[in-house]
């Protein structure tokens, strides 16, 4: 007897939905400033003697300097999106933001009215259902599932998931504080921001789009990364286990991919790619090491790798490495790429899709 983990909906169920969720765009921003591990290491308050980068093999990260915030980020990010899928504002349905950080004008946590509403009203999506969605590092992929079964039961024909993470000031809080490889903010030195959107429509049954959505919480892990406001410091601070996590993530990932490929009836072997939550090489790469040596099979492709590039930019990471692929004329229309959600509390999920012709010539021409 397995024991099923998941929560999910796959489109070969007994019920056969009237429709498909396809996906009809992808849009990032990220901000302009680069910022080495070199130079953010070189503000730490304490002489803490840490290779971050051999450690995490992040090279640099863009970072907003107070130009961009969570709410901007998340608006060009949906603009760039939106021209991507050369789609109307004033076509979506509903707008869901799933960001961490509500950053807004500035480091002021913005509560209401709800970030996706001012998104909505900032693209021109007048029309729109607005909610926010918090999970997270997950929240993309989580806005995803739920949108993907709206769409299929026919509640709703197009929606726009959004994130903003202006979240790099834990980094520089962080630099503050650590004085060892042994600090429960070390992770923090890994964030970088990001604005990511997709866009999710209606197709009829059958069509190329998301295959499988599944979700689940090991909720015995949630103590290993809190984050919280914390003494004078703008904004918050970030507490995490990173080796109790990752032991965690790399416990329960292969079993909960089995069932994931069990559920869709396919092998490892037909995933083309695996886009992971990017929180650090080694641990992407060690992860997938030990999902190919318990499944006894490997994807077509590596893992995707971007954090050595934009750092870990938290409830993005998935969407900005996609459109990388895509830009870089790397994913094929048919393809079957699995996105990873690894997040704090411990949120994992599993989302496959498969891309279009009509999506993939949208991207690529930008050599």
């Amino acid at each position: 007897m397995v024991k099923r983990w998941l929560v999910m909906e796959t489109e070969n169920g007994d019920l056969r939905m009237p429709f498909a969720t396809r996906l009809a765009g992808a849009g990032r921003h990220l901000p302009a400033t680069h910022l080495t591990t070199t130079d953010l290491m070189s503000t730490t308050r304490h002489s803490t003697h840490i290779d971050l980068e051999r450690l995490t093999g992040i090279r640099e990260r863009r970072v907003s300097v107070g130009d961009e915030d969570s709410y901007t980020l998340a608006i060009s990010a949906a603009l760039d999106c939106l021209g991507r899928s050369n789609r109307d504002a004033g076509s979506i349905d509903v707008v869901v933001s799933c960001s961490i950080t509500k950053f807004h004008g500035g480091l002021t946590q913005w509560l209401e009215p709800t970030m996706s509403s001012a998104v909505a009203q900032a693209i021109g999506a007048q029309g729109a259902m607005t909610f926010d969605l918090s999970n997270a590092c997950a929240g993309m992929l989580t806005g995803v599932t739920v949108m993907n079964n709206w769409i299929r039961q026919g509640i709703v024909e197009r929606a726009l998931v959004v994130s903003g993470e202006y979240i790099s000031q834990l980094g520089q809080n962080a630099a503050q504080h650590i004085r060892n490889i042994m600090s429960k903010e070390l992770a923090c030195l890994t964030l970088g921001d990001a604005g990511a959107a997709l866009l999710l429509e209606r197709a009829p049954a059958g069509s190329a789009g998301i295959g499988l959505a599944g979700f689940t919480t090991v909720a015995d892990y949630s103590r290993l990364c809190l984050a919280y406001p914390k003494g004078g410091d703008p904004g918050a601070r970030m507490f995490t286990n990173s080796r109790g996590i990752q032991r965690a993530a790399i416990a329960d990932t292969p079993l909960l991919l089995h069932e994931v490929l069990d559920a869709a009836g396919i092998s490892l072997h037909d995933i083309d790619h695996v886009i992971t939550h990017q929180t650090s090489a080694r641990a992407i790469r060690k992860g997938m090491a030990e999902v190919t040596a318990t499944l006894g099979d490997s994807p077509r492709h590596d893992a995707v790798i971007t954090v050595d590039r934009y750092g870990n930019t938290a409830s993005t990471t998935h969407t900005v490495a996609l459109v990388e692929e895509l830009e870089a004329g790397r994913i094929r229309a048919g393809e079957t790429v699995a996105l990873i959600a690894l997040a704090s509390g411990l949120e994992i999920g599993v989302v496959l899709l498969t891309l279009d012709e009509e999506l993939v010539a949208r991207y690529g021409h930008h050599h």
